[in-house]
């Protein structure tokens, strides 16, 4: 992590690697479309376009169809397609790759960019390799690993045998406080595992697993240019559609836009997709997440997925304002509501608690990931909306806001054994 924005030139060898292959095999775009491999044109590429100086400039780069994301005073930083790199060249402007990663801008260097995380998690496995073991569970639709690890004792060797629990980071590409939870809960069992006897005793007889950032595309398009864009969706693209994205919490397969909690319309922010799961970053955590059925039993039994903003722990259903519908027994009721009160509790700071409540208390939404895992697999999930009246809270406030899910994290995978055991019953 960056302590000022002078540090920005010290890139991980593996992200300048990544980006020397990302030019050699974008550079034939800038030739002509012609040059340029069908998957090459479907994708979405930075460039940078130097010599700019007018705005007829950069109104004549803008109707090309690329979008100025950043400007210098001699230069622009565009996204789009090659083919509307290649109209840009045709007029005569100097366009080339820009595969420098995006940061965020002053006031939130502390922040964790994509390359900056993937950095801090391999920091972590080598300084744990026996507890921490990191793997993607797939790609995006930009081709980025979604990158994840499994905290627990004997991880490398690791298949099931222990109750596991899941958190996850970034389903809304404007809410990197999540990526920072993430790694917050990463560092707080693995760095505590030698610290604190009962967070060896979690680590050592649960699995925990943490996926990052589930929208990485989203995630680095919110930053392009060094500036906060308040995208929310993915960067996949509804052709013929101009409009880009999906709302990846509503794209997943349970309820899918059943109830008027999500919008049909790809210029919508809650956009749910042509289909379920046709998000290819949806699709991944719910292929990790049916991966962990073995001999037919659900091994995750408890997950939190971790959002911006508004200070609420929220469960299942969002879908319905029933509070126990068809789909649900009295007794997961009774459990989700005593779970997650007593996780509000735990973030009390200065007096400010977070409020727990049914997911559509708040509003009705359809085709979220925590419907999802409760509907399809039986998993206690909630969904916690963290600090802020803004998606963009500055750095100054990582340490406390993250450090403030410590009890709803340590005591959801205490748990995980059995949630019912929260109002009084085993399992």
């Amino acid at each position: 992590m960056r302590s000022t924005r002078s540090h920005r030139s010290a890139r991980p060898v593996l992200a300048v690697l990544i980006a020397v292959i990302a030019i050699a095999l974008a550079m034939p775009a800038l030739g002509g479309v012609s040059a340029a491999s069908p998957q090459q044109l479907r994708e979405l590429h930075n460039y940078r376009i130097d010599g700019i100086t007018t705005k007829e400039q950069r109104t004549a780069i803008e109707r090309t169809g690329l979008s100025i994301e950043g400007a210098g005073a001699t230069y622009v930083i565009a996204r789009g397609y090659a083919r509307e790199a290649a109209n840009v060249q045709a007029l005569g402007f100097d366009i080339s790759p820009s595969f420098a990663p995006d940061d965020f801008p002053p006031g939130y260097e502390g922040y964790h960019n994509y390359a900056e995380m993937n950095d801090a998690i391999a920091k972590e496995v080598a300084k744990h390799p026996t507890l921490v073991k990191s793997f993607s569970i797939g790609k995006s639709y930009e081709g980025r690993d979604i990158p994840a690890v499994l905290i627990t004792k004997d991880a490398p060797t690791y298949t099931s045998g222990r109750p596991e629990v899941l958190f996850d980071g970034l389903h809304h590409a404007r809410e990197h406080l999540t990526v920072e939870t993430t790694l917050y809960i990463m560092r707080l069992f693995a760095d505590g595992y030698t610290k604190k006897r009962s967070i060896r005793k979690l680590v050592n007889t649960r699995a925990i697993w943490i996926i990052f950032d589930i929208n990485p595309d989203g995630g680095e398009y919110d930053i392009t240019g060094d500036q906060f864009h308040y995208w929310r969706k993915n960067r996949q693209p509804n052709d013929p559609n101009p409009n880009v994205g999906t709302d990846l919490n509503r794209n997943y397969d349970y309820k899918w836009g059943c109830c008027g909690g999500s919008s049909g319309d790809p210029a919508d922010e809650t956009y749910r997709g042509a289909k379920a799961f046709s998000a290819p970053e949806s699709k991944m955590l719910a292929k990790f997440v049916d991966s962990r059925v073995i001999n037919g039993t659900e091994q995750i039994t408890a997950a939190i997925s971790f959002h911006t903003f508004g200070e609420l722990v929220m469960w299942p259903y969002g879908y319905t304002f029933t509070d126990v519908p068809p789909d649900m027994t009295q007794e997961d009721h009774d459990t989700f509501v005593k779970i997650g009160q007593t996780m509000a509790q735990s973030t009390c700071l200065s007096g400010d608690c977070y409020y727990p409540q049914q997911m559509s208390d708040l509003y009705i939404t359809d085709g979220t990931s925590v419907d999802w895992e409760y509907g399809a697999h039986h998993i206690f999930a909630f969904t916690i909306e963290m600090y802020g009246n803004d998606f963009y809270v500055p750095d100054s406030v990582i340490k406390s806001q993250t450090q403030r899910m410590k009890g709803s994290v340590t005591y959801l995978t205490k748990i995980a054994n059995c949630p019912y055991q929260a109002i009084g019953k085993g399992c």
